[in-house]
């Protein structure tokens, strides 16, 4: 069995003929579990100590970090994410690690893109995100943007594309509002949290005015694309190139280590727009995925508790089964129901097909070439701020680039 006295301390064993030097990790298999100098961790059944090379737990020292004149002044906002968090050795856990200066210590190169501080909001897991947290986050980037030159927020990739929407709308800014996230895990060779985390900072300082998520372009350390943050999605489980601008370009790339910047489609620029912050939402809105076989008194049990706004998730241009038509449109009478597509990629067009006209003819609002999950939370911050007969107009308009004119294949 391994000794647990030794977790957290930098020590040098012998096994399978070979001497092996690293940091002690707690263990739940009954093997030894030694962190290597690259960064990953091996086990052993069998092993000799030779050497404790660190009796305290192995920390690195944390400079006190000074600011240096001239350079932008960036906020940085963490709910939870894996960037700058460090491996406690002890535990085995990542933690959070927020300073300013615990920042800088992992990322050193921060000091020379801008001046940071940071604050921890939240240390949570990003789908135990709810809508009460994206208005409190939204008022915490309002108040930021006051005083700083742009604003990043570290936050869990999973649900990651859907708070950088629900700032999207909530905000109107005249300075860079930066998402970011790392698919790997800091305390990894193959962590991208360093990467993204520079280019976030980099983005934050140029002639950017709306929110956006700054993530790796590539499964190289290579570049970052810089996508509109309600034009965004994270398309896959683990790559670290898992993030992707649907229906249209991303606004620039991020080249590294360079940091260049080479801007792609149109944006919104630095000082282009007031600062507003409209921070209502009205929780009471569903995103429903249709399939072959699925009630229509789906609706109508939502409709029942008080709910007023639904999306549906389509097929192809946007269709459902047509023994739902006379259900939407008795709840189209006092809701809102728009049409989005499983598809992601294209444009509702509900005019093609005979399902789709008697659709439109219910009630049913297209949902042009917006994410399902971004017209979820458009509806919702309508049904917050507006009434129903102006939210019904709005959401067939582009309030801040979640509809473009022409979608790009």
């Amino acid at each position: 069995m391994p000794d647990n006295r030794l977790d957290g301390k930098r020590v040098r064993i012998k096994a399978k003929g070979r001497i092996f030097e690293g940091i002690a990790m707690p263990s739940f298999t009954g093997n030894f579990v030694l962190k290597l100098d690259s960064g990953y961790n091996i086990g052993f059944k069998e092993y000799e100590l030779v050497e404790v090379l660190e009796e305290e737990r192995f920390r690195a020292e944390i400079a006190k970090l000074e600011k240096k004149e001239g350079l932008p002044e960036v906020k940085i906002i963490s709910t939870g994410g894996t960037i700058a968090s460090k491996v406690d050795y002890r535990t085995g856990a990542v933690t959070s690690q927020f300073t300013a200066e615990e920042i800088a210590s992992e990322v050193p190169e921060l000091t020379e893109i801008c001046n940071v501080d940071a604050e921890l909001l939240y240390n949570i897991l990003s789908e135990n995100m709810k809508p009460q947290n994206w208005i409190e986050l939204a008022r915490h980037v309002y108040k930021a943007l006051k005083k700083y030159d742009g604003v990043v927020i570290t936050h869990g990739t999973d649900t990651m594309h859907y708070s950088s929407a629900a700032l999207s709308f909530m905000l109107s800014t005249p300075k860079p509002v930066v998402f970011v996230g790392a698919q790997r895990s800091s305390d990894r060779p193959s962590s991208d949290a360093a990467m993204n985390l520079l280019c976030a900072a980099k983005a934050a300082t140029e002639d950017l005015g709306e929110v956006v998520v700054t993530m790796h372009g590539s499964t190289s350390d290579d570049f970052c694309y810089v996508h509109r943050g309600v034009k965004v999605r994270k398309n896959h489980t683990s790559r670290r190139d898992a993030f992707q601008s649907v229906n249209t370009k991303p606004i620039a790339r991020i080249d590294y280590p360079s940091l260049s910047v080479e801007w792609i489609s149109w944006r919104y620029k630095r000082g282009e727009r007031k600062l507003k912050l409209t921070d209502r939402l009205e929780e009471r809105v569903v995103l429903i995925k249709f399939f072959p076989g699925l009630n229509s008194d789906i609706m109508d049990y939502y409709h029942s508790k008080g709910y007023r706004g639904f999306v549906i998730e389509g097929t192809g241009l946007g269709h459902v089964s047509t023994d739902w038509v006379d259900t939407l449109k008795r709840i189209c009478e006092d809701s809102i129901v728009v049409m989005t597509s499983q598809c992601l990629w294209g444009r509702i067009c509900d005019r093609v097909y005979d399902t789709g006209r008697d659709l439109l003819k219910a009630g049913v609002i297209e949902g042009e070439d917006m994410l399902p999950e971004v017209a979820l939370i458009k509806l919702m911050w309508l049904l917050g701020n507006y009434n129903m007969e102006e939210a019904k107009e709005m959401v067939r308009k582009s309030v801040v680039g979640e509809i473009e004119p022409t979608t790009q294949y």
